[in-house]
């Protein structure tokens, strides 16, 4: 290899499943302020020199002003066409926390809602997390590995 050769790696990412207490069977829902916009979970990118989990809980803060609880480490989404701006690899958290969410940094607002009484569609692979979350809390059986 020589100096010259580029990777173009995927960028990774964090996507968190927040559950309320104040709201028992309700998930954090995101308003995207940029492209694409539409609902999300909150999430985004890792920093360099980021551990996944931190990253997680700072942009959870960021998005909804809440501070979580990481209760587990989810699963990895790795479709290179989950995000139509680049390939991306999200590792999703479960996570728990209290208060009223507010939308700050890239969220509009937010929005707390039965997670399969969602108000629109979903941005990027969200509806596949979301479908997988409601499957483990209803049969206790996490995703399998896609491709």
């Amino acid at each position: 290899m020589t100096e010259a050769t580029t990777y173009k790696n995927p960028k990774p990412t964090v996507d968190i499943v927040i559950e309320l207490a104040s709201a028992p069977g309700k998930i954090v829902f995101i308003v995207r302020k940029n492209e694409p916009r539409g609902l999300a979970l909150p999430g985004g990118f890792v920093d360099e020199g980021e551990w996944v989990a931190d990253a997680a809980v700072r942009e959870a803060k960021e998005e909804t002003g809440l501070d979580v609880e990481l209760v587990e480490l989810f699963h990895v989404y790795s479709d290179p066409a989950r995000d139509p701006r680049q390939h991306t690899v999200s590792t999703v958290f479960l996570a728990r926390a209290t208060g009223q969410p507010v939308g700050g940094d890239d969220a509009a607002e937010c929005i707390v809602c039965a997670p399969d009484a969602v108000p629109q569609p979903l941005v990027f692979d969200h509806a596949t997390i979301v479908a997988d979350y409601l499957a483990y809390r209803r049969h206790g059986t996490r995703p399998p590995p896609r491709r």
